[in-house]
């Protein structure tokens, strides 16, 4: 009996041995899939952090969701394609709420986080206030949609994938004088908005080098929901062309009341229009008909690289890509470019590939200049019969 149950003794202690042995390669294999460790202990992590920084409510919230669903669409073919140098792309959103502390806060968190780029803000002011941060960070910044002049200036690593509000001020004079031929223009601004200031001061300089007479300058104020008394006045100088550059919303009501009044002038005005139409009954659809203004796109340019870009947001969303969509499409495809042509989530090294990128995009062929302005032609956009169709392309002078 001794000698059987040292016999048995021996059976199970090597089973023990083996159980062990058979755990411990199971365990080892565990732990380098959930953790990323390659056979020399070092991090292999699959995913590398892109942050994104938008309104997602609030007042500015359409704007932010648009932009950020054409994003998040080019991280979802990007991840579908392989990713950005081998790794899936995880594209965290955080909502700024159209505030620039909010802004501040949704920088800092992606920061600690370990982001290795940032897409964002998506309006001017809380991408002002995420600038410098991003310079004492040496962050990559990348605002699709901030057309502010001064976001990008003296700052090495802040880039924009729109043009400035200046430029299309510029643009829409050289539209008027060399497009239009008209010779007397009128100006109406919101003189609480930095993008309707820009835009209005660039026209009314650039205007009056081409020849063209500002017959009358009138402004109201954030919140005006009645602009007759302007508008009145502008009508008595019979302007060819009236500039208003703002957002939709407050152009839906503009161009109504400027019917009201008589005023039977072009009415042109900046990217803020898109998306003017949607907020119209058919039976207004007048108030804005021949109305032209600056855009990053259109939905009629033929080119096999916008019309997949259309399908493929309307297959997503079930609806067609606004301008700012387009732009946020193109700035994540500007970072794939630019991380792979860097070879490298180094953030300088982004930094200094951005600066050497020769891009084309859904919104055309991108290549920055000294501030990291893009250099680029502009769609402009004519409403004829409530449908945004494709009047010229202008390239600046």
């Amino acid at each position: 009996m001794t000698n059987l149950k040292k016999n048995i003794l021996k059976i199970l202690s090597t089973v023990l041995v083996l159980s062990f042995l058979v755990t411990g390669c199971v365990g080892k294999n565990d732990s380098e899939k959930s953790t990323g460790a390659g056979k020399d202990g070092a991090s292999n992590s699959e995913e590398m952090l892109i942050g994104g920084i938008s309104p997602m409510t609030g007042e500015n919230a359409i704007y932010g969701i648009t932009a950020t669903n054409g994003a998040k669409l080019a991280f979802k073919e990007i991840n579908e394609a392989g990713g950005i140098l081998g790794k899936q792309v995880k594209f965290e959103i955080l909502d700024d709420k159209g505030d620039n502390t909010e802004a501040v806060n949704a920088f800092n968190k992606l920061v600690s986080q370990d982001a290795v780029a940032i897409i964002g803000a998506i309006t001017s002011a809380p991408t002002e206030a995420v600038a410098q941060p991003a310079v004492d960070e040496n962050m990559p910044l990348l605002t699709p949609t901030g057309t502010q002049f001064g976001l990008t200036k003296d700052r090495p690593n802040v880039f924009r994938v729109c043009y400035t509000d200046p430029f299309q001020g510029e643009i829409l004079a050289q539209y008027t004088a060399e497009n239009l031929k008209a010779t007397k223009a009128a100006i109406l601004t919101n003189n609480s908005s930095d993008y309707s200031d820009g835009i209005a001061k660039a026209f009314a300089e650039k205007a009056k080098e081409l020849g063209v007479d500002i017959v009358a300058e009138e402004s109201y104020g954030k919140g005006d929901t009645d602009f007759r008394a302007q508008l009145t006045k502008i009508a008595a100088q019979s302007p060819e062309v009236v500039v208003i550059p703002d957002y939709y919303k407050e152009i839906a009501l503009i161009s109504q009341q400027a019917k009201e009044v008589g005023i039977e002038a072009t009415l042109i005005g900046g990217d803020g229009w898109d998306g003017v139409v949607e907020q119209l009954d058919e039976s207004s659809y007048a108030d804005v008909e021949n109305a032209v203004f600056t855009n990053h796109y259109s939905l009629q340019d033929e080119s096999e690289k916008v019309q997949n870009f259309i399908k493929a947001y309307k297959d997503e969303y079930n609806e067609n890509p606004s301008s700012f969509a387009a732009l946020g499409y193109d700035a994540a495809y500007l970072y794939k470019e630019a991380i792979e042509k860097a070879g490298s989530t180094d953030k300088q090294a982004i930094v200094d590939a951005m600066k050497e990128i020769d891009f084309e995009g859904v919104t055309g062929n991108l290549k920055f200049d000294e501030n990291n302005n893009p250099v680029k032609s502009v769609s402009m956009i004519k409403i004829v019969n409530g449908e945004y169709t494709l009047d010229s392309v202008v390239a600046p002078k």
